[in-house]
């Protein structure tokens, strides 16, 4: 059995930081929560932040106006755009975002939530970052669905990371709400544990790497979550392709965040997840 020099070669020190949380739209009492949500990801002091639920009304832009704040590029994408009302998913980053993206997922049109995923490659200090972001179903019995959107997804990661033979790039990241806990069949295919979409991906959990505790992100210790009378479950992810030279890629640290209220405020009715990566 090789040890980790022998694969790895010697192991890189330096880390980058990535965060994934679903700010839950303007629903609810939504504007207090907007500098809660600002102050906890001040907190958090990401290099990459992937937002889901994230809002654009008219001329005023969540993502931008975060983004702003923190002195950070952004790219933000919605098929659910009513009247201006857009409902999608954001990349904020430290660094330039060299190319961004998004890709509507397939959805019976009776059922269609106008879910998509969207993409950044990030132009990192030491090599670029491809980070996808999604949100997908949210019905228990919509399974078969998220499988269908989770595929297309990993589909997506695979044709936009260009192929590695050195293995001495940054693997690709794919944060979101997946709406799965692990032992679900659309995420077991990203993890290895079932078939994958793609010949040659598949992706470490960060929880299971670097995690302690059951890491539930939707969890009635919230009063915004326990509104909806469902049970404690881990459905917020950040997954990582395998590692590559140097361990880029490997998980060192992964916590929740978002839980604590802010000045008598919970900000989200979602926990977040921040993970440190090798890079």
């Amino acid at each position: 059995m090789s040890t980790p020099s022998e694969r790895y070669g010697p192991l890189v020190q330096t880390t980058l930081r990535i965060a994934t949380w679903n700010v839950w739209w303007r629903f609810g009492d939504w504007q207090p929560r907007q500098e809660p949500i600002l102050e906890t990801l001040r907190a958090v002091d990401a290099d990459i932040i992937c937002l889901q639920e994230a809002w654009e009304w008219g001329d005023d832009s969540q993502p931008r106006a975060i983004a702003e704040a923190l002195g950070m590029h952004w790219t933000f994408a919605a098929r659910m755009d009513f009247a201006g009302q857009r409902f999608g998913n954001a990349i904020l980053s430290r660094w330039p975002i060299a190319k961004h993206g998004h890709l509507g997922l397939p959805c019976p049109p009776e059922l269609d939530e106008f879910r998509l995923a969207v993409y950044a490659t990030i132009d990192g200090p030491r090599g670029p970052v491809d980070v996808h972001t999604t949100h997908v179903h949210y019905k228990y019995e919509h399974e078969a669905i998220r499988i269908d959107e989770l595929r297309t997804t990993a589909q997506s990661v695979a044709a936009h990371h260009p192929p590695d033979p050195e293995r001495q790039a940054m693997p690709p990241i794919l944060c979101g709400d997946l709406n799965a806990p692990p032992n679900a069949d659309c995420i077991r295919m990203l993890t290895g544990r079932a078939p994958t979409p793609v010949e040659g991906l598949s992706f470490f959990d960060a929880w299971e790497v670097a995690g302690d505790g059951p890491g539930f992100t939707w969890h009635n210790n919230n009063p915004l979550a326990a509104a909806d009378l469902e049970p404690n479950r881990r459905i917020d992810y950040v997954l990582v392709g395998a590692p590559t030279r140097g361990g880029r890629g490997h998980v060192t640290r992964c916590e929740l965040f978002g839980v604590e209220p802010v000045d008598g405020v919970q900000p989200s009715d979602h926990y977040g997840v921040v993970a440190d990566l090798r890079y």
